[in-house]
């Protein structure tokens, strides 16, 4: 689908030694601000359980996980959306993406200076929260002056477009950001075209030490970001950068001792990459056959024909039926011969919406 989280935050607070852990791609990572300038883009596999699972069940010639894709956007100053620290060209690489995963400094190092001299976290999450802020007010006050021109039309339309406007522009001079404005479907549909930053989910990673990897509950400025967090109805994960770094250059069995000998049962990454597509809404189904396992990557409340067009446009032309079946059903039957067996297999139509980890096969004729 081409989905995208952009990882922004203050300069170094570790978001491209993050970003080189999550993709292995070697964005350049350094302890100097602006060290990243154009943003890095890596496609990273959704870590998924069930797909391992498929694959022994069905031995397929090649298994195919479903992707998600990281930005790392370079770091933000108070200033920003004035053009300070190259700020516009960053605010506009924000603007591309779908959600935000915005890293936090939640350690003390005396060796990796801060651009604001001290670790605060709160500081840091409102300035660039500010930004993003003053950059979506100075969007709309610009549309604003174009629905003020409308006015003169006398259009019912127009003046309902202008009230929405100065609602949100109130909305946003309080501080708070556009996605914590109550909006109904249409209101939102009317402003999407603004490509608000404050509209887009946020997920909060608070980047803590190494030492602090497995747990970090005595962690002051973790407890700062969670209750900021919660006030916003946001998520956040706890990681460690430098850590992740170290976990992604190794492989099987190797990085398995080290997630043990760390007390973890899973690397931070994994789960900041389910975080961000939860964020984003998404669920994942997949087809199962000899020759592919394969995840897919949909919406929430996706029907079975959409879902099919995924696959290949004329899949979802030519839609007849779905054939489903749960894959906790599937597990529990042991093959796709039991599932139908046991009538676990049900045949669905147009109007069907996908569940996550629905195993499909689509039937079609164009």
């Amino acid at each position: 689908m081409g989905l995208r989280a952009g990882i922004v935050g203050l300069p170094n607070v570790g978001k491209s030694t993050l970003f080189n852990a999550i993709t292995r791609a070697g964005a350049e990572a350094a302890n100097y601000p602006f060290c990243t300038i154009d943003p890095n883009v890596g496609v990273v596999d959704v870590p998924d359980e069930r797909l391992r699972v498929l694959t022994e069940m069905f031995r397929p010639q090649r298994t195919v996980p479903t992707t998600f894709e990281f930005v790392d956007i370079a770091g933000l100053v108070k200033g920003a959306s004035q053009g300070e620290g190259l700020g516009n060209k960053f605010l506009a690489h924000i603007r591309e993406v779908d959600a935000i995963c915005h890293v936090v400094r939640c350690f003390d190092d005396p060796n990796i200076t801060h651009v604001a001299g001290s670790v605060d976290p709160l500081r840091d999450m409102e300035t660039i929260n500010l930004e993003l802020i003053l950059a979506d007010l100075e969007t709309v006050d610009k549309r604003l002056e174009r629905a003020k021109r409308q006015l003169k039309t006398g259009e019912k339309k127009a003046q309902e477009v202008y009230a929405l406007l100065e609602r949100l522009r109130t909305h946003l001079e309080s501080g708070q950001p556009a996605r914590s404005l109550a909006l109904t479907d249409e209101e939102r549909l009317e402003l999407r075209d603004l490509h608000l930053l404050t509209m887009k989910p946020v997920l909060y990673v608070a980047n803590v030490s190494e030492a602090e990897a497995a747990g970090a509950a005595e962690n002051p400025h973790v407890a700062e970001v969670r209750r900021r967090a919660a006030e916003e109805g946001a998520e956040v994960i706890v990681i460690s950068a430098k850590v992740e770094a170290e976990i992604a250059e190794l492989d099987g069995e190797d990085r398995d001792l080290f997630l043990a000998e760390l007390g973890l049962a899973e690397s931070g990454l994994d789960r900041l990459i389910r975080a961000a597509y939860r964020l984003l809404g998404l669920i994942t189904f997949f087809t199962a056959g000899e020759k592919e396992v394969r995840a897919w990557t949909i919406r929430e409340g996706t029907k079975a024909p959409q879902a099919a067009g995924v696959i290949h446009s004329d899949f979802e032309r030519g839609f007849i039926r779905a054939e489903v079946v749960a894959y906790d059903d599937l597990v529990r039957a042991g093959s796709m011969a039991q599932a139908r067996e046991q009538g676990l297999l049900r045949l669905e139509g147009k109007d069907y919406v996908m569940q996550d980890g629905d195993v499909v096969y689509f039937r079609f004729n164009v």
